[in-house]
């Protein structure tokens, strides 16, 4: 009785508009991350299936467990992770044998406070840099599709930068909207056998390729944690809640191995959404906040029904397209990310390295670049550290 009367309209409007802005303005980088990771259009439909129900019965748990606005998310840069790395040898079940892993790690991350320690000691330029160079392939994707079809691009563009001056939490949606109608009136449509509403669970058996594990899953896991989970707590300690971390990462840990079978590849705490729910727009009084992300979590539970119309309709858009929205949905985070990366003097040629690095797409031995800009950046830091005099 006591949650129920902690319910409120404007926890729940919160919560709504939390769900709409998160599912919206990066559902169609899940989709393309799952493809770029060798995913069929059914697997891509199951995983962002998967994904929904994940973070939406996972934020539902939490939050009424803890009685605190903790809001779940997929990992958007993640995702992006898995466009610009392509598919391992082993195919996309060598990649769910990869988010598998990196499930894995989340709770080993939750239990085991070394592991923790570890990420955390990664230098925030170097993991910035990472994350930097993941995401450019995508920032560069609205000029791109401008030279590709300038008549179809720039209207999607301009909503984007119009909505972005009014309300930049509407920008991409209005983006998205404004393709969506491009879609409809270029007389292109979805597929009609491939507009189901419900799309079937397409169950994946897992290979362990070890390119995959360390190409895909441990950068995966790195990007999860630097970019999604320490931020989303930051975000939750600056409105005033404290919650312990161990068990918020194990759970949501738990969370993306239950969806990793079906193609989902990472559930998070939310970073950007998180302030939605967590903030005094949800309610002015702290105690009943929690009520936003639980509606939030609902919202992503009617959003997975829907998961094979919306993967259907990126089927039918022209790729340049959904890119170029990707690309504006990525903004921010690449420029929060660059800025990261460039910060500190005495970090940025290592941070630049493993930004060029990162950004090449280089591969050695079925690993991907992300991590091989890592292993460059750190390497680079390790040696200007050691030969570094000491100050006087």
């Amino acid at each position: 009785m006591t949650i129920l009367r902690d319910f409120s309209v404007q926890a729940a409007t919160a919560g709504l508009l939390s769900a709409f802005v998160g599912a919206a303005a990066s559902f169609a980088i899940v989709v393309q991350g799952l493809s770029g990771a060798g995913a069929s259009p059914k697997e891509a439909a199951s995983g962002l299936m998967a994904l929904s129900f994940a973070m939406g019965f996972c934020g539902i748990y939490l939050s009424l467990k803890s009685r605190l606005p903790i809001s779940i998310a997929w990992s958007t840069p993640g995702a992006a992770l898995l466009a610009t790395t392509g598919a391992p040898e082993s195919g996309f079940a060598g990649a769910v044998g990869a988010f598998l892993l990196t499930g894995v790690l989340i709770i080993l991350a939750g239990l085991w406070k070394p592991l923790g320690r570890w990420v955390s000691a990664i230098p925030t330029p170097i993991a910035g840099a990472m994350l930097a160079g993941v995401l450019l392939v995508f920032c560069l994707a609205p000029i791109q599709a401008v030279g590709e079809d300038p008549w179809l691009s720039l209207p999607v563009i301009a909503a984007w930068a119009l909505m972005f001056r009014i309300n930049r939490l509407y920008a991409v949606p209005a983006a998205l909207l404004v393709t969506v109608l491009i879609i409809a009136f270029s007389g292109q449509g979805v597929p009609q056998d491939a507009a189901r509403f419900w799309p079937d669970p397409v169950p994946v058996v897992p290979v362990f390729d070890v390119g995959a594990l360390v190409g895909i899953g441990l950068p995966l896991f790195l990007v999860t944690m630097a970019s999604q989970n320490i931020p989303g707590m930051a975000v939750l300690n600056a409105n005033g809640y404290t919650p312990k971390a161990g068990p918020l990462f194990v759970t949501t840990g738990a969370f993306t191995l239950a969806s990793a079978p079906f193609g989902g590849h990472a559930v998070n705490l939310a970073a950007i959404t998180a302030a939605m729910c967590a903030g005094e727009d949800a309610h002015a009084d702290p105690a009943r906040r929690y009520w936003a992300a639980i509606v939030a979590g609902a919202g992503y539970v009617v959003f997975a029904v829907f998961a094979g119309f919306f993967t259907a309709l990126i089927a039918a858009s022209p790729t340049y397209l959904i890119n170029a929205v990707a690309g504006l949905a990525l903004l921010a985070t690449f420029g929060a990310a660059l800025t990261s990366a460039v910060s500190d003097p005495d970090m940025r040629e290592p941070a630049v390295i493993t930004f060029i690095v990162t950004a090449s797409g280089l591969s050695f031995f079925g690993v991907g670049s992300a991590f091989w800009g890592l292993v460059a950046g750190i390497g680079m830091h390790a040696i200007l550290k050691a030969w570094r005099k000491p100050s006087t």
